[in-house]
């Protein structure tokens, strides 16, 4: 007798169409995760690592920040991400989807509204799950839906702030969003701009700052930047005005229970954050390589971006997952999108350039794409 048989038959039914997720170890070469600039491995992060162990810091916290897991690592980083960022302020929490729940489910307010772009990640949705106030989608990239939308809901009697939410480089289509069209937006309708940059920083603007940093100087915006991607540790930044950190410190649930994040991973990124300011050829090489797959992957079915991220839109479920297992089989580590992760009938191939790739091997992909799938 099985004590769970609706998550069996949930599980069984998943199969059927293709969409059960399995773990999977690491192998082949890496066109899948989001080590952009190759620092999860890089001998600087290890020294920084091994230098704060032996002055003593900890590994764990040891409680929450307003309890005794507050440290001095995460100060300095704090300190560091805001002048680093251009923000009055930053604040360090454990991962970017706690933090990007916590945003939607902590700032908005009762009578205000979120107006967020129907294609975000899955942990604004969490949160705005969570929230005080309502939310509606914006189509794609559409600067006049969210004005509409907007203008739409102060007709029908609304009369708290919008928030409008965008990521600046989107996961899954690897298209940047139009945020200087988008900030007009929010400055005319008095909106705040909450932008994801999980994807860009590290990666876009100046010193790899993100997307966002090319925005004239405005205090209606908050930034979220992930340190488990191009930064190569684990963890999550929100920069942007002292009385948005201050505010989430007091009254943002997720931050207020939560253990602290590990002291050791805040020296890491700090060293992150300085790797990026010091080898800005990391930067370029990555560029090179995102010029180079251009030419060499479009062609062979992924859709021009612009970034490191090339989606190949295969459309079936189980087509999609055929053609990433012939292409694991020939040692490409390339991984299989499905929905509900994206939309119904854009299952797809998602190519993920970094620096643990070379050229030669974005050569070798376009040829094995070029061979077709069954």
């Amino acid at each position: 007798m099985s004590f769970f048989p609706d998550h069996e038959r949930d599980l069984a039914a998943l199969s059927a169409v293709s969409r059960r997720r399995r773990l999977a170890p690491r192998a082949g070469l890496d066109f899948a995760s989001n080590d952009y600039l190759g620092l999860a491995s890089a001998p600087r992060l290890r020294a920084a690592v091994q230098n704060a162990l032996a002055r003593g810091v900890p590994i764990g916290s040891g409680g929450s920040r307003l309890l005794r897991g507050n440290h001095a690592e995460h100060e300095a980083l704090e300190a560091e991400a805001a002048a680093f960022f251009g923000t009055e302020s930053a604040l360090f929490l454990a991962s970017g989807y706690a933090a990007n729940a916590l945003l939607f489910a902590t700032l908005p307010q009762r009578g205000d509204l979120i107006v967020y772009d129907e294609r975000i990640h899955a942990s604004a949705h969490e949160g705005m799950r969570l929230s005080r106030a309502p939310s509606r989608p914006a189509k794609h990239n559409d600067v006049d839906a969210f004005a509409d939308t907007i203008a739409d809901w102060r007709r029908e009697g609304g009369t708290g702030r919008p928030w409008i939410a965008v990521e600046s480089l989107y996961s899954m289509d690897g298209d940047q969003a139009p945020l200087t069209q988008i900030a007009d937006v929010a400055d005319r309708t008095g909106a705040i701009l909450l932008i994801d940059e999980a994807h860009a920083t590290g990666v876009f603007g100046p010193q790899g700052r993100g997307v966002s940093a090319d925005l004239p100087a405005r205090d209606n915006v908050v930034t979220l930047h992930t340190c488990g991607k191009a930064l190569g540790c684990e963890g999550a930044l929100i920069a942007g005005p002292a009385t948005v950190t201050d505010f989430i410190v007091n009254r943002g649930r997720a931050f207020i229970f939560s253990t602290a994040p590990s002291p050791l991973m805040a020296a890491a990124v700090r060293e992150a954050l300085r790797i990026l300011q010091d080898e800005p050829e990391r930067r370029q090489r990555l560029h090179t390589l995102i010029a180079l797959a251009h030419e060499r992957l479009v062609p062979a079915g992924a859709l021009a971006t612009g970034s490191q991220i090339l989606p190949l839109l295969l459309g079936d479920d189980a087509r999609t997952m055929r053609a990433a297992a012939a292409l694991q089989a020939q040692r490409f580590d390339v991984r299989g999108i499905r929905p509900p992760t994206v939309p119904a009938g854009t299952a797809r191939l998602r190519l993920s350039l970094t620096l643990n790739i070379s050229p030669q091997d974005i050569a070798a992909l376009s040829e094995a794409l070029a061979g077709g799938f069954a």
